[in-house]
């Protein structure tokens, strides 16, 4: 199965990336997990927040793997847990699919890849800074994994 991750930003903290590569390497043979940067448009010099994410949504779009199964994170999603989101992957190893997950930049997304999404998530409620979200969405990714497994990783 192969999970891609659209995200809007580049130049993490080194703890970003390090959290995101110890979790991503913990998939094993099964999983191909791949991230990718997307430019963010900079603000500013007469670029407002709609023409920045309109600038950023080309970026997305050019970078969408073909045939992909896309999950938007966004605030206002679907709020799901750990077992639930197992279940989806299941259901997504189970049909073979290309999974896209998308993490917007600082002004969010675009409504048009809002409505190309299949599916609409939120990790929480409060804003969190888009490293965290990285790292968050890896990590439960790996989680979902784990539970499939039977791997004592995941307790409840």
């Amino acid at each position: 199965m192969n999970i891609t991750v659209l995200a809007v930003g580049t130049k993490m903290p080194s703890w970003v990336d390090q959290a995101v590569d110890e979790y991503a390497k913990r998939f094993g043979r099964d999983i191909r997990y791949t991230l990718k940067e997307i430019k963010p448009e900079k603000r500013g010099a007469g670029v407002n927040a709609a023409q920045g994410m309109a600038a950023e949504e080309k970026r997305i779009m050019e970078a969408l793997p073909e045939n992909a199964w896309i999950v938007v994170l966004d605030e206002r999603g679907k709020d799901i847990g750990s077992v639930e989101l197992s279940e989806y992957l299941q259901q997504w190893q189970h049909n073979g699919q290309h999974i896209c997950f998308i993490i917007g930049g600082a002004d969010g997304m675009t409504d048009r890849i809002k409505q190309q999404a299949n599916l609409i998530l939120r990790l929480s409620k409060m804003t969190l800074p888009h490293g965290m979200v990285r790292v968050l969405l890896t990590e439960q990714l790996y989680r979902a994994a784990s539970i499939l497994q039977n791997h004592p990783y995941h307790r409840e």
